[in-house]
């Protein structure tokens, strides 16, 4: 687990070679690693610190490390497929998802934006998380212990969220919705239901005809209102010496990410509408003044 100042048995590693490749392992006292015909028994990185060099039995060098959120999430087991960290660095930030918050999540798939949420809510908050699959919940279920270890403040249900969801035992209604489904149109009237007034709705999709469909059904609520759709593009740069230029290579088109906002109900009028939404509010021009 993220944290300690050396590296111990059980704990997920990655070694980076001179590449930047990542190559993860967890140690074991008594196991050795093999890559590429060369070896290193795991003893040889039990108790070194986090990020030190090694080397293998051929002589390779490589650096011992406890990976990041972002190189974790790459490398670990999937069941479904994870986000890009481009976009679990976005989610927690759009959908204002801050320490103590009460959130509820579909689908669980491997447990990326799973973490993602439990790492922003923080030990006072909870993460509730529906998981129709029990080989995608298992999959998460490893990721985030091996990664996070005990997270008392998560709640996993093996549940469609498509056909409703359940409030909390305390009833509380969530803070925020967050959503990573091929129809998430589907949960918007249930979340309308679970969200406190002023509560967040956010979700994840791949192409527009998903899109589409997501607003309108936000839309048809009446009770959600300054909608907004965006992607993402991660371009890196190279840079040595005076040779500067775009990498060859970039994560370009991921998703869509849609929010909306809850609002009290009668608030959206026929003549309101307009006024909450985009640049009628005045709200586009503002962003773009401030850029």
């Amino acid at each position: 687990m993220p944290g300690m100042s050396s590296l111990s048995s059980g704990e997920r590693i990655h070694l980076v070679d001179k590449k930047g490749r990542h190559y993860a392992l967890t140690l074991k006292a008594g196991e050795t690693y093999q890559f590429s015909g060369q070896t290193i028994p795991h003893d040889a990185l039990i108790g070194r610190p986090d990020a030190t060099m090694v080397t293998l039995s051929g002589g390779k060098k490589m650096l011992a490390l406890r990976p990041t959120f972002g190189d974790y999430v790459l490398k670990m087991p999937r069941g479904a497929q994870v986000l890009y960290p481009k976009d679990l660095a976005l989610i927690p930030m759009w959908a204002d998802v801050y320490p103590g918050a009460r959130v509820f999540e579909a689908g669980t798939g491997s447990g990326a934006l799973t973490m993602a949420l439990l790492r922003a809510v923080g030990p006072r908050g909870l993460v509730v998380t529906y998981e129709m699959r029990e080989d995608f919940s298992r999959v998460a279920r490893l990721n985030i212990d091996r990664y996070m270890g005990p997270m008392p403040h998560l709640v996993t249900v093996r549940k469609n969220a498509y056909e409703g969801i359940d409030l909390p035992d305390d009833g509380v209604p969530f803070d925020r919705v967050v959503l990573d489904l091929p129809e998430p149109w589907q949960v918007v009237p249930h979340a309308a239901a679970v969200l406190r007034s002023g509560g967040i709705y956010l979700s994840f999709v791949p192409t527009v005809p998903q899109v589409m469909q997501t607003v309108e059904a936000l839309e048809r609520t009446t009770v959600f209102a300054m909608v907004e759709t965006f992607e993402t593009l991660l371009r890196t740069w190279s840079i040595q010496g005076r040779s500067v230029r775009p990498d060859h290579r970039m994560v370009a088109h991921s998703g869509f990410i849609t929010v909306a906002r809850k609002v009290e109900p009668g608030v959206l009028t026929p003549e309101g509408e307009q006024g909450m939404s985009g640049e009628a509010s005045g709200h586009g021009p503002e962003r773009e003044e401030m850029e």
